[in-house]
């Protein structure tokens, strides 16, 4: 005997897909969408439809990009730095480093990071353009913004000996303690990691 329509438990198992998303989870979005009567379905039906044809990959930076489009504006825009470069593992990463303000450069996404657990290996992310880049765009600084993990770690060190010796600045996001977090509650390695970049007042 079936308790829910098929319709709404593939909608589910749909939703189930996503990552971070627990069957709970999955019953209350499609269960939001049963009970709520708009446009939200067709809507997301749509985009959901839409998404890949609408989506493209930077040929230089590998950002995100509109579909039909060859390059990201964050590389073609005439105030951007083209000699600073942040690398970053996804796409995301670059929308967090960018909502900050604070930097003028360009950006290059791995694609992800180095994980032989996970079967990803520097061959499948795009460090050789990368490298490429340098020497077309005459980089003098690369700052490496991946995350402070084995794997953002590993990522980060296998770039720097591709870099080799060329005449470049390679600098690491700071790392330490977040606004707001007391002593007590901070985890050994951002506490060290504070300790090592303490700064002089």
């Amino acid at each position: 005997m079936q308790i829910l329509p098929p319709a709404l438990t593939d909608l589910i198992d749909a939703f189930g897909l996503l990552p971070g998303v627990g069957p709970r989870t999955a019953e209350r979005y499609a269960y939001y969408l049963v009970r709520h009567a708009s446009d939200a379905p067709e809507k997301l039906s749509s985009s959901l439809l839409n998404l890949r044809a609408g989506i493209g990959y930077c040929r230089k930076t590998f950002a995100l990009i509109p579909a039909g489009q060859a390059l990201s504006d964050l590389y073609t825009d005439p105030r951007r730095d083209k000699t600073v470069v942040a690398v970053v593992a996804e796409p995301f990463d670059l929308v967090a480093l960018e909502k900050t303000n604070q930097f003028s450069g360009t950006y290059h996404v791995l694609g992800g990071l180095v994980s032989p657990i996970d079967g990803v290996g520097p061959e499948q992310l795009h460090i050789d353009e990368l490298i490429r880049r340098i020497d077309e765009d005459k980089v003098e600084e690369i700052i490496l913004a991946t995350n402070a993990s084995v794997e953002g770690e590993s990522t980060a060190l296998y770039i720097q000996q591709q870099i080799g010796d060329r005449k470049l600045t390679i600098s690491r996001l700071a790392r330490g303690l977040s606004v707001g977090v007391d002593l007590e509650y901070a985890d050994q390695i951002s506490l060290g990691r504070a300790l090592e970049g303490r700064q002089t007042l």
